[in-house]
């Protein structure tokens, strides 16, 4: 989870306003806003999968936010948090234990095959690979929905 903090020189409504007008009607994204009682609003913003097989290609950051109320009035404390989809996250490491499930199972002597170590090291390095590709596709995410987030607060 990577975390943003900035501050606005705008008051929650408008901001509110603007992410609304904005998130709220866009094509494949989703935008939920809470109000709470102590003064601040949290929002949520994730793309929308229209099939089932885009979740896994759509849904990789999950964008958690708050809004607070500073103590001027015409002054606005932003928090976002930036997570990654859970369902990357099963995957790759799911893929990483049973590779090294695999290689485990051949050091310890359960069986001698060649091809479980082929299968064992194949698993491994796939996990492997798609560990650092998405970490790099997150970054790249992270990077686009500050600047989206930034460009809508600045108008």
């Amino acid at each position: 989870m990577k975390k943003w903090n900035f501050k606005v020189k705008s008051n929650v409504q408008e901001i509110i306003k603007k992410l609304d007008s904005t998130l709220g009607s866009a094509d494949g994204f989703v935008f939920n806003i809470d109000d709470d009682k102590n003064d601040s609003v949290t929002f949520k913003v994730r793309k929308r999968g229209l099939y089932a097989f885009y979740l896994i290609f759509i849904n990789k950051i999950i964008v958690n936010g708050k809004i607070l109320k500073t103590e001027t009035e015409d002054e606005t404390t932003i928090e976002i948090a930036f997570t990654q989809y859970f369902l990357w996250k099963l995957i790759i490491f799911t893929n990483m234990f049973l590779g090294l499930g695999f290689l485990i199972g051949m050091i310890s002597g359960i069986s001698s095959s060649a091809s479980m170590y082929i299968l064992g090291g194949i698993l491994l390095a796939v996990g492997i690979v798609l560990w650092i590709t998405v970490q790099k596709k997150f970054e790249k995410d992270i990077q686009e929905y500050k600047a989206l987030i930034s460009e809508i607060l600045e108008s």
